[in-house]
């Protein structure tokens, strides 16, 4: 039996992988530089970490009986999750290691069901910042692939911190007293469609005259 020792080196070419030293030896050639890696690791803790409070939040509207809100932020942190396999999948495919972070643990109680969506809001925020972080350092690494991998995710973050913005725009206009914060719970799944429809018309506008 052989042990094998994985081994990482950088290379400005597809990644692949080779045994080397009578097969003992895998090295395993890199795309992407290693503070790119690391910066794309950072990112998969945030989502990892978004995914997590989404699921606490969800938990809390389920116990306070605010289920159009639970089914919203369980649909959210399925989003995340997806967002945290996609950057995952990638490095793996350039051949870094991408590490599964440890979470902290979320809040568990809020004050309203307003602040839910402004914790939901101020989380997206953090992540777009992220991203756009890991965009300006893919533009000076000339690194064309993460570039154009992470053009996904922009407007992804577009997407969804548009959507928070105008879940909390309802509790202005609707008001925040019992039936009002009944009547925009129960509208999250309406809302919900119409502002990806919107987005979605935003990025393949129609060419019809």
């Amino acid at each position: 039996m052989f042990s094998y020792i994985l081994t990482y080196i950088q290379y400005p070419l597809p990644c692949e992988a080779k045994y080397i030293d009578n097969q003992k030896t895998l090295i395993t050639i890199m795309r992407i530089s290693t503070e790119m890696a690391k910066a794309i690791n950072d990112q998969i803790s945030y989502e990892a970490s978004s995914a997590n409070a989404y699921i606490a939040i969800g938990s809390w509207c389920e116990r306070i009986g605010y289920d159009g809100s639970a089914a919203f932020f369980f649909e959210q942190a399925a989003e995340e999750n997806g967002h945290m396999l996609k950057l995952i999948h990638y490095l793996n495919g350039v051949g870094a290691e991408a590490i599964i972070p440890a979470i902290e643990k979320p809040p568990s109680s809020f004050e309203s069901l307003e602040s839910t969506f402004q914790f939901g809001l101020k989380s997206e925020q953090t992540v777009t910042k992220a991203i756009y972080d890991l965009v300006d350092m893919a533009e000076k690494e000339k690194d064309r692939s993460t570039y154009s991998f992470l053009q996904w995710f922009v407007s992804e973050q577009i997407e969804e911190e548009t959507l928070f913005y105008t879940i909390l725009q309802k509790f202005d206009l609707l008001g925040k007293d019992k039936l009002a914060v009944y009547q925009i719970d129960q509208s999250l799944s309406s809302v919900r469609s119409q502002v990806m429809s919107k987005q979605t018309s935003l990025k393949y506008p129609s060419t019809k005259q």
